[in-house]
């Protein structure tokens, strides 16, 4: 009797596939890696899912065509949370697999490869003939498909050798030419005797008694190591750490190694937890932090979720820090979310002195080796610890994961926008907890409306830290009308006269300022100011962004870049104005201002690379600039001490966005943004600059009132039923032709009001009708939360499936669900 097995593919592809096991493959592990043939050619990487005994009829059954793993790379808990995601966000389990894995353990046709610039000492073992020759291969060739070196070698199976090559480190995956990754080693340096061998230790004292430096290096040693000390561990010492100690240059180590006293090795770190950092004890709480965790502990002792609504700069993260360690002391793992890049920036540092190297590190700025690293640290670590992230750290696979907290939680960044699956990381934390029996603390100074209503409605616990750190007061909010501004030409450009005349006085006071403004680029948009003409994407149904750093108009949505014309294409006159603001333009026009201060700029064109985020937040943080220019990126609970002045440039931008959830964003980033001002040592000021001071949403901030913004908010969506009162799926339709698009949604939309009733709305076209030559239609799906997700998922595939029987041309039309839209 033959051996199946059930595998996932990273493909979104409908369901798992059946495949024959070799008899001389064994039978491969649940959450095991397998190769196997799909379409005509193409190889990938698979997922063991089930195993069994019951050959599929209907059709030729391939066969595996190699084993990768001896041991699964993925845990049973993690292939449970695959499914959810797949059933709740109405997307395959393929998508999931393919979004949570990272590309150095899903080796495919197309994927591609180059040699490892370490390889002599990152690989271990001796290689096989095939090895060697596709290794070679790459070597003269530098980065290649897997394709290349099949068509090349004529090897079978060229993936599994591939495989074979990138676990042994002979090889990387090179997605980018300039992930050129090997891991970090550092020097350390060691006695060249053992522990304890005493007769050896009096032998090298009286050797170096006559030279005083090699003395000082051999008692720097023993101090550092801990060598003498017997009821201690030893500690390893790193070669700058010694020469640092003992105040001698590196010529006085190397005559240390030739006299035989010491020798120098490498080791390999994590490159996230330098070797040597202080350590530091856990802050010290006030009574009212104190307060509040107490009242998480019994929170958790009743509820798995809790809610913490803390208001800016009260000090959560210390909170947080103290819940991190008791889990660690009881040996669980813990999972810290954080919406943005830039936050585990700023706190790995601080979580790193008190945790060591108990801090893991993980998101998409690093490179897929990189994650590969942590993913096997993960996996085969049964060991406490926390993993410090963005929204995909929720995939990784954890053994014991005891607490998982979820900061800024209201934040729009954990919603996966393209490609699906187009979860939120923070309702994905919530069930992987549940998953594994974890408790869950979600922390806001402005929660989302559904977490405060699950909070106030006995859902998830609650717990309010209502004021600052050591009594600090909440920053004063002042709302300047730029209506009325203008009108007594009190206006220039996007500054009011009060807004410069407040940030001079404080820059003169030695303070910094923040000025957001959320849109980036030089200006939205370039008209000719005779004829009107808007440059528009060629692909894409929007204006082009004036960028001029580079001279060039560019679409957000695309990347299509045109050069600024200097006439007008249609009337011909040299009449090409700018109009609007982005940050870029901000940041010029603020250097007029201020010309003798330095201003930086934190938005995604300031962040492209790697380092960047660091390298803004540092020279902040050491008040190397003094004006902070930045869109969203900055009111993502940053700490900057210094700043006591927060300029928001157009509130208006924000309130009028036509969209249910429009008022909520707009206050959650205007207070938190606020929140960055008067941080430490005085209380601050926000200065918000709107055609519409009377507008509801701008006399909460005005008040930092987040209780009176929620009940005028849950108000609206109770009336009009919206979340948190119902769910919403939007569906999307796409097509190269609008006619057909549009035809195409009618008649969707109709089948879907057969089941669903009235409980649909459109279809329409969305604020953006055409995204890269695609023609978009929306379909809003208003449905009870008490639905199951899975059967609506079962009865739109079957919708589908009935729209592809019916008319061809469904099969060129694009169709994908967004469930829960942010």
């Amino acid at each position: 009797m033959g051996v199946y097995a059930d595998v996932i593919v990273p493909l979104a592809v409908q369901g798992t596939f059946t495949y024959s096991v070799p008899e001389t493959m064994g039978v491969p592990a649940v959450g095991s890696r397998v190769l196997v043939p799909f379409g005509r050619r193409k190889m990938y990487t698979a997922i063991v899912v089930l195993t069994h005994s019951i050959k599929p009829t209907g059709y030729e059954v391939k066969e595996i065509a190699a084993l990768l793993d001896s041991e699964p790379v993925v845990r049973h808990p993690q292939l449970k949370h695959w499914q959810w995601i797949a059933d709740y966000y109405l997307c395959s389990v393929g998508e999931v697999y393919k979004a949570a894995v990272p590309s150095g353990l899903k080796i495919e046709s197309e994927t591609f490869i180059s040699v490892n610039p370490d390889v002599e000492e990152s690989h271990s073992g001796e290689l096989s003939d095939r090895e060697r020759v596709v290794l070679d291969f790459t070597a003269q060739r530098g980065r290649l498909m897997v394709t290349d070196i099949t068509r090349a070698t004529g090897f079978k199976n060229v993936e599994g050798i591939v495989s074979r090559l990138l676990d042994r480190g002979a090889v990387i995956v090179a997605e980018k030419a300039v992930d050129n990754y090997k891991p970090k080693t550092v020097k350390c340096v060691r006695l060249q005797a053992e522990r304890g061998d005493e007769e050896k230790m009096h032998l090298w004292f009286d050797r170096v008694s006559r030279f005083k430096k090699q003395e000082q290096l051999l008692l720097a040693y023993l101090d550092l190591s801990h060598w003498l000390q017997r009821n201690n561990e030893l500690k390893e010492v790193t070669v700058d750490q010694l020469l640092q100690r003992a105040e001698v240059t590196n010529a006085v180590l190397q005559t240390a190694i030739k006299n035989q006293i010491f020798e120098v090795y490498k080791k390999e770190v994590n490159r996230f937890n330098p070797l040597a950092q202080q350590h530091v004890e856990l802050p010290k709480l006030s009574a009212v932090q104190q307060r509040a965790l107490g009242e998480i502990h019994e929170s958790f002792r009743q509820r798995p979720i809790t809610l913490l609504h803390g208001v800016t700069s009260s000090g959560k993260t210390s909170i947080y820090m103290h819940l991190i360690a008791d889990a660690i002391k009881q040996g669980l793992q813990v999972l810290y979310l954080v919406p943005e890049i830039a936050l585990t920036t700023q706190l790995t540092g601080r979580l790193h002195r008190v945790f060591g190297d108990r801090l893991l590190i993980y998101h998409s700025k690093f490179t897929d080796n990189e994650r590969v690293d942590i993913w096997k640290r993960v996996l085969t670590d049964r060991d406490p610890y926390v993993v410090i992230g963005a929204r995909s750290a929720v995939f990784l696979p954890f053994a014991r994961l005891g607490l998982v907290i979820v900061d800024e939680e209201h934040d729009t960044s954990y919603k996966q926008q393209d490609p699906a699956p187009r979860y939120n990381g923070r309702n994905a934390a919530l069930v992987l907890a549940r998953m594994h029996g974890a408790k869950t603390l979600l922390g806001s100074a402005t929660p989302s409306i559904e977490s405060y209503y699950n909070a106030t409605h006995g859902k998830y616990g609650l717990v309010t830290l209502a004021e600052r750190y050591e009594g600090i007061e909440m920053p004063a909010v002042e709302v300047l009308d730029t209506k009325q501004a203008r009108k007594k030409h009190e206006m220039k450009g996007m500054f009011s006269q009060e807004l410069v005349t407040r940030c001079r006085h404080a820059l003169k006071e030695g303070e910094q300022v923040i000025l957001f403004q959320n849109r980036r680029g030089y200006a939205p948009m370039v008209r000719c100011n005779q004829c009107a003409w808007v440059p528009t994407c060629e692909n894409c149904d929007v204006s082009l962004t004036y960028h001029r750093n580079v001279n060039a108009l560019s679409c957000h949505y695309c990347g299509h870049t045109i050069s600024l014309p200097t006439v007008c294409p249609v009337c011909g006159e040299p009449a090409i104005e700018i109009i609007g603001y982005g940050t870029e333009r901000i940041e010029n026009d603020i250097d007029n201002v201020f010309p003798d201060q330095k201003i930086s700029r934190m938005d995604l064109d300031t962040t492209r690379s790697r380092n960047s985020y660091e390298r803004i937040i540092e020279e902040f943080s050491s008040r190397k600039t003094s004006i902070l220019v930045g869109t969203q990126m900055v009111t993502k609970g940053l700490d900057f001490d210094g700043v006591s002045i927060v300029g928001i440039l157009n509130a208006d931008a924000m309130i009028r966005f036509p969209d249910f959830r429009s008022s909520e964003r707009a206050f959650n980033m205007l207070e938190q943004v606020a929140g960055r001002s008067g941080r430490a040592h005085k209380r601050g000021l926000v200065l918000v600059q709107t055609s519409e001071p009377d507008h509801p949403v701008i006399e909460f901030v005005a008040r930092h009132d987040y209780n009176g913004f929620y009940t005028y908010e849950i108000a609206e969506r109770e009336r009009f039923l919206y979340p948190p009162f119902v769910k919403i799926i939007n569906i999307y339709l796409k097509h190269k032709e609008n006619d057909v698009v549009g035809e195409m949604a009618v008649r969707f939309s109709n089948m879907l009001r057969g089941v669903f009733g009235s409980r649909v709305l459109g279809p329409e076209a969305p604020f953006v009708a055409r995204v890269q030559n695609w023609y978009i239609r929306q379909i809003m799906l208003k449905i009870e939360n008490v639905w199951s997700m899975p059967k609506v998922k079962a009865k739109l595939r079957e919708l589908y499936e009935q729209m592809l029987a019916a008319d061809t041309r469904m099969k060129s039309t694009r169709l994908y669900f967004d469930v829960d839209p942010m």
